[in-house]
């Protein structure tokens, strides 16, 4: 009447045949996840910190800068003194054409003149005149600022 100890099935976790778990053939999406969330954070910061535009070498001032909802309209004057709008070169004639075509606001649509520092004033008041005889009201000059 006795009963032997260790005779019938083994309780460890070793046992001979299908394995306790199965293989697994999914993969594991989450360290893709946490890189992609990371990556579009980087992208969101970094975006609005990319300039675009002519390479122009603007004049350094003290202003601050400027509070804006929008993409304004840029014209820049490069040191040899040709004219970009929204960094496509322009032919004088064609600035105000090409301007009226752009601006969704008409008159009171913003305009910034981007213009280097080694051109002559003469050239970027031409420009600017210009644009405030064909009717447009807010033109201003970009500066750097001071560091």
């Amino acid at each position: 009447m006795g009963m032997a100890v260790g005779a019938g099935k083994k309780k460890g976790r070793r046992t001979r045949g299908v394995p306790r778990y199965g293989a697994m053939a999914d993969i594991n999406m989450t360290p893709f996840i946490d890189v992609m969330l990371v990556l579009l954070i980087i992208f969101m910061v970094a975006a609005p910190l990319m300039a675009t535009g002519v390479p122009i070498d603007v004049p350094k001032t003290s202003a601050g800068a400027l509070n804006v909802d929008q993409k304004p309209i840029a014209v820049a004057i490069n040191e040899r003194g040709e004219i970009y709008l929204q960094d496509q070169p322009v032919a004088e004639q064609d600035l105000i054409g090409r301007l009226q075509s752009l601006a969704t606001a008409g008159p009171d649509e913003r305009i910034y003149v981007r213009g280097s520092k080694d051109i002559n004033y003469g050239r970027v008041a031409q420009v600017m005149s210009m644009i405030t005889s064909a009717g447009y009201k807010k033109v201003a000059l970009v500066t750097e600022q001071t560091k």
